[in-house]
């Protein structure tokens, strides 16, 4: 039997009790028969430990050091360049590490990835479906569309943008995307990469059920809190944990063309003017 190899892909700062649980649901999990895979990643900069606990909680871990201003995605492109460069990887899994995996999920991930190869007859993407609590299961993160969510429903769905957090790419994919555009310091890397995979002609899916528990940042955006100053708001429309509304026009340049304009003015009506914007876009 040939085995298939899988470089799980992650990056963390100073999380670490959420990194070691991430990584612990990892580990415990069902592998499917005939696969095998290491672990690519990045510490970016932490000073909470979270690099030694790993080494000592799970040895075979390949810790990348970063700089300490990588973010999401540049932390991402890191783990994914040193993995390709390091070995040929039939598979890449991104796993955010605030997810928690349940225990058969790469198992659903990889049945859920051959029953479309068999239709469609061409890879595609696979995101997971997340989940947190509230009172029942409900929708974090994973394949969403123009109307919203995709909520798992026993069948395998398309969508249009894909969240980071649990996503299965083929080698295939990869070796005619590459890695994760250069474009972005930390959010919108992932929907970037689901529609340049659109754009090439793949296709991309999300789970049937959901494969992990992952709660949803709370709250409303810093660049559009009426609760925030001024001030405030304009910070975090260009901050690589806000909306970073230079790369937010970049974004929307290559996938909208000249449209980027009104989503450009859309999110500076929303940040000057929070409450009068939601009047009027209800």
């Amino acid at each position: 039997m040939v085995i298939k190899k899988i470089a799980v892909l992650l990056t963390c700062h100073n999380r670490k009790a959420k990194t070691l649980e991430s990584l612990k649901s990892l580990y415990l999990n069902k592998v499917p028969s005939g696969y095998t895979f290491d672990v690519f990643l990045v510490d970016d900069g932490s000073t909470d430990g979270t690099a030694e606990a790993v080494k000592e909680e799970f040895p075979k871990v390949n810790i990348i050091t970063g700089n300490g201003n990588l973010f999401w995605n540049q932390g991402m492109r890191l783990a994914w360049k040193t993995a390709a460069n390091s070995n040929a990887y039939d598979f890449y899994l991104w796993l955010n590490d605030d997810t928690i995996i349940e225990p058969n999920s790469l198992n659903h991930l990889f049945d859920c990835y051959e029953e479309i190869i068999a239709i469609d007859e061409k890879p595609s993407i696979m995101t997971g479906a997340c989940y947190f609590f509230s009172n029942e299961k409900k929708f974090s993160y994973g394949g969403r569309t123009e109307a919203g969510p995709v909520i798992p429903n026993g069948k395998l769905q398309k969508c249009k943008y894909i969240n980071g957090n649990i996503v299965l790419i083929p080698k295939l994919i990869h070796d005619q995307l590459g890695n994760l555009s250069s474009d972005y310091t930390h959010g919108m890397g992932d929907y970037d990469y689901g529609l340049r995979a659109i754009n090439k002609g793949f296709n991309c899916y999300t789970t049937k059920e959901y494969v992990a528990n992952c709660p949803p940042n709370e709250g409303i955006p810093g660049w559009c809190n009426p609760e925030l100053s001024l001030t405030k708001r304009w910070k975090q429309l260009h901050s690589p944990l806000g909306l970073n509304i230079k790369e937010y026009n970049t974004f929307r340049k290559k996938f909208w063309g000249q449209k980027w304009i009104l989503f450009a003015l859309k999110a500076y009506a929303k940040m000057i003017s929070p409450k009068t914007y939601s009047k009027i876009s209800n």
